[in-house]
């Protein structure tokens, strides 16, 4: 017997529970607040970020040949540990007490990231998360888009949803995002909605 073939999207089944189902199975502790915790997580970041430095400092005492290596896992590594000061930035974003909004834009600005801009956007993102029309990012080009809506899906269309399920597909796509997406996203609202295709973060009179 063949195998049978499944369509992604159109076998796509809901899952049941809801989202207070989901929310009562996370111990109650999960969401008490303790800002003294919270800290000892940035202090942890930052000593990985000054130890990663240090580290840095001593690459030119490597040989040639093994320099170039080295810088290039001096990059990696301190943007892995630099992701979790975004992330603690980033929770900073859904808070809205003071202490939230002076440690999200203090990390966020070294960062280079501008946290009220971004902070206004992302709330908008999940407001309207996996809405075709408002979110804020991820938006898909429609057929109507790209100018295609009185032509019919072909079979390469289908093929490219099928191939983005490929792990090789994600790592290009990871690699792709995190070197131009998310600063282009930031500077001219790539992959943002089409009203406001253009704006900039960056800039306070921006749509």
């Amino acid at each position: 017997m063949g195998a049978v073939a499944v369509d992604p999207e159109k076998d796509f089944v809901p899952p049941s529970f809801t989202v207070k189902e989901l929310r009562d199975c996370i111990p109650k502790h999960c969401f008490e607040r303790n800002t003294l915790r919270s800290f000892s997580y940035i202090a942890y970041d930052l000593c990985g970020v000054a130890a990663l430095v240090f580290c840095a400092s001593r690459i030119h005492a490597l040989p040639v040949y093994l320099q170039a290596v080295a810088w290039v896992a001096y990059w990696v590594c301190q943007g892995v540990v630099c992701t979790g000061l975004w992330v603690i930035a980033h929770e900073c974003g859904h808070g809205a007490r003071t202490v939230n909004n002076i440690t999200g834009w203090i990390l966020h600005s070294a960062l280079l990231v501008p946290y009220y801009a971004w902070r206004h956007t992302h709330s908008q993102h999940h407001k309207n998360t996996a809405n075709m029309n408002r979110d804020e990012v991820f938006v898909p080009r429609t057929k109507s888009f790209r100018g295609l809506a009185d032509k019919p899906s072909t079979e390469a269309w289908r093929l490219d949803t099928v191939f983005e399920e490929s792990p090789l597909y994600h790592v290009a796509k990871v690699v792709a995002q995190s070197l131009f997406g998310w600063p282009l996203y930031l500077y001219r609202n790539a992959s943002g909605p089409k009203y406001a295709r253009g704006a900039s973060h960056f800039n306070p009179k921006s749509v």
